[in-house]
């Protein structure tokens, strides 16, 4: 069990920013914003609290979301420390990705079938709720909290390491071994922080879109101004996230686990 000090990650995720910028701006305007704003923008209105019909806008969401997970991959390759291009980081991302979506399938997937179950029956008549459905419900939604730290290391053991879906699930569960509470506070923080942000850049664009752009209906100047900013800010969030998680692998991995060299640049 190695010792996590998430200052130490800070300080070297903060140098990481600074010093390979270009490369990290390169790979998040590609693989992040892009495809983000095209899903945000064909994605139709819906009342709040419900999902708009599955359409095409389901497919565009879809490729968007697979994208972005090769980008969360190259980003993290970059930031370990591997001497690649951007052009090798994102092709090595994508040879990454089937394995680290399917062990966060074999993960997530038994609590979202027993969450719908449980939610189904809490949502027939929320005013009487079974109180053996709400309590496992919110015993259930713990224990996925439990695993979901536990399973943070999932990210960068697939991008750093040739190892398969289940290997990538072992891997994580031991090196986030003793450090649940300090993986935590930072994910608790982390959230927080992203929470007040994307919220009130969202709230502003809205705005500004309803003010000086006649709205942000979909497929408007405005939901694309709208989507533009918040993705922007997304992408950034996503960009800090993972480099954070990188420089967190790089310490519970030990210092030869990963190679030390600085990225080079490259298309």
């Amino acid at each position: 069990m190695a010792n996590l000090s998430i200052s130490k990650a800070w300080d070297e995720a903060r140098e990481t920013l600074g010093r390979n910028a270009s490369l990290l701006t390169t790979v998040a305007l590609a693989l992040f914003v892009l495809p983000g704003v095209v899903s945000d923008v064909v994605t139709p209105a819906a009342p709040p609290g419900e999902i708009p019909t599955l359409g095409t806008w389901t497919i565009v969401t879809v490729v968007a979301l697979l994208i972005a997970l090769v980008g969360q991959l190259a980003v993290i390759r970059l930031a370990i420390g591997s001497r690649l291009t951007v052009g090798e980081a994102i092709g090595h991302g994508a040879r990454r990705a089937p394995a680290y979506f399917v062990a966060t399938i074999i993960w997530i997937l038994p609590f979202l079938i027993i969450g719908a179950l449980l939610f189904g029956m809490v949502a027939k008549d929320p005013t009487n709720a079974p109180p053996a459905a709400a309590f496992a419900l919110l015993l259930l939604a713990c224990v996925m909290l439990f695993f979901a730290i536990r399973m943070l290391m999932t990210s960068p053991v697939a991008s750093a390491e040739p190892v398969g879906p289940v290997a990538i699930i072992k891997r994580s569960w031991e090196m986030t071994r003793g450090n649940w509470w300090r993986l935590f506070a930072f994910f608790l923080l982390f959230v927080i922080a992203v929470l007040v942000a994307v919220t009130a850049v969202g709230a502003v664009a809205g705005v500004i879109a309803e003010l000086v752009l006649g709205g942000d209906e979909p497929l408007t100047v405005g939901a694309l101004f709208v989507a533009l900013l918040t993705q922007l800010v997304s992408a950034a969030v996503s960009v800090v996230l993972m480099v954070m998680l990188a420089r967190i692998y790089v310490q519970l991995a030990g210092d030869g686990a990963a190679e030390a060299s600085v990225p080079t640049s490259g298309s």
